[in-house]
């Protein structure tokens, strides 16, 4: 194969991969940009009808990973045959144009410039390899993370202080919690520990679906001479945001959650001023050229998954960010709302629009174990058939966590209602 045959068969991969989404956009494409209504169930449902879901369960727990719309997964199937056949012979070929076409793509996704970001395996590699190579901590240094922040990350934190002599200062923050009282928690915590220099901040909580102020944190942190890494792997494609919306100069991505792209693709964002407060990988030395690539080394990684990429982000914007963030919110009020007015139900994220996003938690009143809160989901499961899962690590206890997707219906939101009634009497 010369590598003219190499371009006509990526181009013949994107004409089958046009014709695939035709249908798609015809669907939900046109009505996205005229303006899809967040309630209108029966645009939602054409939604619904690309994706295969588990049968006799309300799936309600899509915060792990999200499934791949049949578009996007036959998609993933036609690049992993081209990789199975070709191997080796593509891959030192004619994936290197392929594989810069699509972080190109997603550089423009996110609005930053290609040489800014890397590909990794997920958003806790390319969160770790942040938080391992940052450079600029001596010993006597401080660093920060709240009780909502992903366990790996605290953990890398904590990793960080114990082979370079720093000290690790935790907050928990506000429940109920209002958009001033997160900045606030978060000031209130810099100007009690001054020697803090590096600091955690999620987006988007995995344990509550807490949204969290961002660009306005970052900017106090960085007046007090405080870096920041942002955790940004629940936000991207569920929230309508670009990266110069956070002010941050380290990002952590995934695309297989919210983008709908394969198991095993994450992403990597440095300002490009800022490349040299993040050391090189181990496994790199230093060469002519300093690059963001040089600063996580994955090894080999699944070729396929990258490619298809390209594709969720098709059948993605065939929806529409914004149409998508208004129907991930709308399914979180529908029962958000009604279950406050539950005597003994606490849901633990604000009516504030601004700090909501699809994942959110509740708990029974002095439900509080990790154990009594799977009993609850496990109560959900057996008794009212709707999945969902447990979560710790709230400082005030445990909970149980809600997350819809594009393809869950007002139905299957309302038997979560019906279902919370039921766990109260």
């Amino acid at each position: 194969m010369t590598n003219g045959s190499t371009r006509r068969e990526l181009l013949g991969a994107t004409v089958a991969a046009a014709t695939l989404a035709a249908p798609v956009r015809a669907l939900a494409g046109e009505k996205a940009v005229s303006g899809a209504m967040p309630g209108d169930e029966a645009y939602w449902r054409t939604i619904a009808a690309h994706y295969d879901l588990p049968k006799g369960v309300v799936q309600l727990e899509n915060g792990n990973w999200g499934a791949m719309a049949r578009p996007v997964l036959a998609a993933y199937q036609r690049h992993l045959l081209r990789v199975n056949t070709e191997t080796s012979f593509d891959s030192r070929r004619g994936f290197g144009a392929d594989a810069i076409a699509v972080r190109d793509r997603v550089a423009a996704e996110i609005g930053a410039a290609p040489e800014e970001i890397a590909f990794t395996r997920g958003a806790t590699e390319a969160l770790l390899g942040l938080i391992g190579g940052y450079n600029r901590l001596r010993a006597g240094d401080q660093l920060l993370y709240a009780d909502l922040d992903y366990d790996s990350m605290q953990a890398g934190f904590r990793s960080v202080a114990r082979r370079r002599g720093l000290e690790v200062v935790t907050i928990a923050l506000p429940e109920p919690a209002t958009y001033q009282g997160i900045i606030d928690s978060y000031e209130a915590a810099l100007k009690a520990h001054p020697k803090v220099r590096l600091m955690l901040l999620t987006h988007v909580s995995h344990r509550t679906g807490l949204v969290l102020p961002v660009r306005e944190i970052v900017a106090m942190a960085r007046q007090h001479g405080v870096d920041v890494i942002v955790d940004s792997a629940h936000a991207f494609g569920q929230l309508d945001f670009r990266v110069d919306d956070l002010g941050a100069d380290f990002v952590g991505f995934t695309c297989q959650k919210w983008i709908g792209a394969p198991l095993g693709v994450g992403l990597l964002y440095i300002r490009r001023n800022r490349l040299d407060a993040i050391d090189l990988n181990l496994g790199e030395d230093p060469g002519a050229h300093d690059t963001i690539q040089q600063r996580v080394h994955t090894g080999t990684s699944d070729l396929a998954a990258l490619l298809t990429v390209s594709d969720a982000l098709d059948f993605h914007h065939s929806i529409g960010i914004r149409a998508k963030e208004a129907r991930l919110r709308h399914l979180r009020d529908l029962w958000a709302g009604p279950a406050r007015d539950i005597a003994g139900i606490e849901v633990l994220t604000p009516r504030d629009p601004r700090m909501t996003s699809a994942l959110t938690s509740f708990r029974l009143a002095g439900v509080t174990s990790m154990a009594d809160n799977r009993a609850v989901a496990k109560q959900l499961l057996d008794r009212f058939g709707i999945f969902t899962v447990e979560r710790d690590g709230p400082a005030r206890g445990a909970c149980v966590r809600v997350t819809p997707g594009v393809f869950t219906s007002s139905d299957d939101v309302a038997r979560l209602v019906t279902a919370l009634k039921a766990l109260r009497r």
